[in-house]
């Protein structure tokens, strides 16, 4: 009896100490350091997220490029209405973004070409409207269209994207006119 209370009392003292034991790291997750020309200026930011993205399908993305874009908890958010009406924000982290977009890109080809539109900076920040049109297949008419809005950070060496947030056209909602004149212009 004696025995089975010394052990009872061991595996209670044990208990908390194992509950409190960190879970395994996960395993990094490939990450590049882009090319000096990726993130000299938000511009060229913006249209490096465009090349990662855009591809024939079959062709895998190089997501670790993207990760390099943006700052480490970067967001991507997507806005729109859905069919039951109201308005609604999907938040993504890049990860995110990746298992939710990587598949679909692959299996179907996309092709998204976005222009600089508005842009605004301050100090170390700086935030681009971009009207986009998105592609199945160079040529191809464009399946969506709407505007991304880049919000960017300057480090002191480098440009990093800190959100994309988009909303995609509907007939409730066109385009603005500079929107399309600035797509037509491209």
């Amino acid at each position: 009896m004696r025995i089975l209370t010394l052990g009872l009392a061991l595996a209670a003292l044990a208990l908390p100490a194992m509950a409190q034991a960190p879970a395994p790291a996960a395993a990094p997750l490939p990450v590049s350091v882009p090319p000096a020309a990726d993130v000299a200026t938000p511009e060229a930011a913006v249209q490096a997220i465009y090349a990662v993205i855009s591809g024939p399908a079959g062709q895998p993305r190089d997501w670790a490029r993207m990760r390099g874009l943006f700052v480490p908890g970067g967001m991507l958010m997507a806005t729109g209405s859905p069919k039951t009406g109201g308005v609604r924000t999907r938040v993504l982290t890049v990860e995110d973004y990746v298992a939710t977009a990587s598949k679909t890109m692959e299996a179907n080809g996309f092709y998204e070409h976005g222009v600089t539109g508005h842009i605004w900076r301050y100090a170390h920040i700086a935030t681009i409207t971009s009207p986009y049109e998105s592609r199945h297949a160079p040529g191809e008419a464009p399946f969506a269209r709407g505007i991304n809005v880049f919000e960017l950070m300057f480090d002191g060496t480098r440009w990093w994207v800190t959100s994309i947030y988009w909303e995609g056209e509907t007939p409730g909602f066109p385009l603005p006119p500079e929107a399309e004149a600035q797509l037509k212009a491209k």
